[in-house]
């Protein structure tokens, strides 16, 4: 007997098809269309005819911005070809129109862009080519740190669900900080000085120099006293404010810029507001780093300028109520003080505070008690200095951006840098220096061996050009990142070369103040960002290259507080006039017609450089301070060797010189 049959496969039949449409399915595909298209009704067919051309209507109209979108998506808009922007914001400005005059409007709507600021061979005219706006991820990030050293923090009135904010050296920058404004047609500046299109340029004197920086404070002022009275920042794009703190910080931080302007009016009505509004009984927190070097800094200039009491007052006032931040296990200050409660304590999400930040109060409680003979203001931060001067961590006088509260110990370690959140500790060693009359050596010891470990561990040449940087250093690994505030350096040398220090730091010095102004010149707006890196590859691309997180501008006066010390020490006139060309630049695509100038967020785009809708307090505090005493030749006018600025701008006396002024 057999076993039954199995069978091992399955028979399926196919219908047979034409071998022709088989191998051509294409052609196939279309032969199918073309049977449901003539199933269709007469109206039916009518009706997909009609809205065809709408739809392609449609699709043409909307294609520039769609097409913009997406060459927002390309890495590094890699085509050296600059692309296309709408007109959504700021305009660059037109050279030779006179203010209040209704210029006639372009023919045929064609955009006139201003043109390219000069370079000096052999530097390129352009830098990396132009790209597209992208909404920021990020804030001002250091390649060097990992993100959990990135501080993320909330602003007093911020709920869960708002964006975060970044405390970064003298900002509060939003961690996707941008601005998408209505429409709006900048205003149309005529630069005092500028010639008409065409014209030959004649030389500026400075006199109009002066006055061209008065009419912009002015401007700022107008904007701010129209839409944000009282509050801490402008916003100029929305006519609205900001607060920080809610305690005036713009208009506090001016107070000393408009004595030294001579602006009266204004500053009559800004001590009025100090006068009546001002009080510091409130239940907030601050920073303590920020509301020293901005209040209590600007109160103390403002009373040794003017010999008012009021300021002094105020002053003791705020130093007091800061004091509490320096009740820790180590004597290093907590970051945020309450001045209402009288407690402090550090950030949420770490017991560090940052190392420039605790080291760079100094010159302010110090004057503080030099003017109330009251010791603890001095003692507290005298203290300080004492202990960061004995810790271990440091690399060839270079110190981490970090130090625990808790412990007084150094953390993160080997991550070296003189950008955020280290850069005015060495800034304050030389200036605690000379404010206490060049006797406190262990302070010059701890400056002079910092500039040694610069030298050795962070200074750089560029390539094509050899332009001079300083780099940054995280474990041994060297990175060519340099942040716009570092421009302070060159002044900082300047200023101790002019005090006796070593020949060489004036010579480093002028090569660094070169390498600031070309990070300006290099961009199309004549404007810099943030963060450049530099090229070290010999003989490939160019000097500076600018990553698209790091292409804003904030205001920001480092360089022109450099070039103000350049200019004070040297009296040559090139630190004036590329002062001049910075300073245009900024009217050409920061100002805003209502009033006040804006931070944008593209400083390679001359078209759109995208406004972010803040006037920070430096602005008026800082950079337009700096750029006035720049284009003055008067060197009594803030004498360097009777005053020294805070990190703020704010002229403190050194001792023992300047007893108050009178009235």
């Amino acid at each position: 007997m057999y076993p039954p049959t199995r069978k091992d496969f399955v028979s399926l039949t196919l219908p047979e098809r034409d071998p022709r449409t088989y191998n051509n399915g294409k052609q196939w595909r279309r032969q199918s269309c073309w049977r449901k298209w003539k199933q269709l009704s007469r109206l039916q067919r009518s009706l997909v005819l009609v809205a065809l051309p709408l739809l392609v209507m449609c699709l043409v109209l909307v294609y520039p911005r769609l097409a913009g979108r997406w060459r927002g998506f390309v890495d590094g808009g890699a085509k050296e070809e600059p692309e296309k922007q709408h007109d959504h914001g700021l305009k660059p400005v037109i050279p030779g129109v006179v203010p209040g005059v209704i210029p006639e409007p372009p023919k045929q709507n064609i955009p006139v862009l201003p043109e390219a600021p000069p370079v000096k061979k052999p530097f390129p005219k352009r830098g990396p080519p132009v790209l597209q706006n992208r909404a920021q991820k990020r804030g001002n990030v250091s390649d060097s740190q990992v993100e959990e050293e990135m501080p993320v923090v909330k602003s007093r009135e911020q709920g869960d669900g708002e964006k975060p904010l970044v405390s970064w050296r003298g900002a509060i920058i939003e961690a996707d900080q941008t601005t998408d404004p209505q429409p709006s047609v900048q205003e149309k500046v005529a630069v005092p000085g500028d010639p008409a299109e065409g014209a030959t340029p004649k030389p500026v004197d400075s006199a109009t120099r002066l006055e061209a920086v008065k009419e912009a404070f002015r401007h700022a002022w107008k904007g701010y006293k129209q839409f944000a009275w009282g509050h801490d920042e402008l916003k100029p794009i929305s006519k609205s404010y900001g607060e920080w703190f809610n305690l005036g910080l713009t208009l506090i931080d001016a107070l000393d810029t408009m004595w030294i302007m001579g602006l009266k009016e204004e500053f009559s009505e800004a001590r009025a507001w100090v006068a009546t509004e001002l009080s510091f009984s409130k239940n907030i927190d601050v920073n303590l780093f920020e509301s020293t070097i901005r209040i209590l800094g600007g109160l103390l200039s403002t009373y040794h300028l003017t010999g008012d009491a009021l300021f002094l007052d105020k002053a003791k006032d705020i130093g007091s109520r800061l004091m509490p931040a320096f009740n820790t296990p180590s004597k290093i200050p907590y970051s945020d003080v309450n001045i209402g409660k009288g407690t402090a304590h550090s950030p949420r999400w770490t017991s560090d505070s940052t190392v420039a930040e605790v080291t760079s109060i100094q010159l302010e409680f110090r004057q503080l008690s030099h003017l109330t003979e009251d010791p603890r203001y001095r003692d507290a931060v005298d203290e300080v200095m004492r202990l960061v001067h004995k810790l271990d961590g440091k690399h060839d006088g270079l110190v981490p951006m970090f130090i625990n509260t808790n412990s007084g110990q150094f953390t993160h370690l080997g991550v070296y840098t003189l950008g955020a959140r280290a850069d005015s500790y060495y800034e304050y060693l030389l200036k605690q220096w000379v404010q206490g009359g060049k006797k406190e050596t262990e302070l010059l010891e701890d400056y002079l061996k910092s500039m040694e470990g610069v030298k050795n561990n962070l200074l750089k040449k560029s390539s094509p050009s050899g332009l001079t940087f300083v780099g940054e250093l995280s474990h041994g690994h060297f990175s060519p990142k340099m942040d716009h505030l570092v421009c302070f350096l060159p002044g900082t040398l300047a200023l101790g070369a002019h005090n006796g220090l070593p020949g060489d730091h004036m010579e480093l010095a002028k090569q660094l103040m070169e390498t600031c102004y070309q990070m300006y010149v290099q961009m199309e707006t004549g404007l810099s960002p943030e963060i450049v890196h530099f090229n070290m590859q010999a003989g490939e691309g160019r000097d500076v290259d600018v990553k698209l997180a790091d292409r804003h501008n904030l205001l920001r006066p480092e360089t022109v507080e450099s070039l103000f010390y350049l200019y004070r020490f040297t009296q040559d006139r090139k630190y004036q006039d590329w002062g001049w060309e910075i300073f245009k630049n900024f009217n050409k695509y920061t100002r805003v017609p209502s009033g006040g100038y804006t931070s944008i967020n593209n400083v390679r785009d001359t078209e759109y450089p995208n406004p972010r809708d803040k006037m920070e307090s430096f602005f008026l505090g800082e950079t337009l301070k700096y750029f006035f005493l720049l284009f003055s030749d008067d060197p009594e006018l803030i004498n360097l060797d009777k005053y020294v600025f805070n990190t703020e701008a704010h002229p403190l006396p050194i001792w023992p010189n300047q007893p108050p002024a009178e009235v």
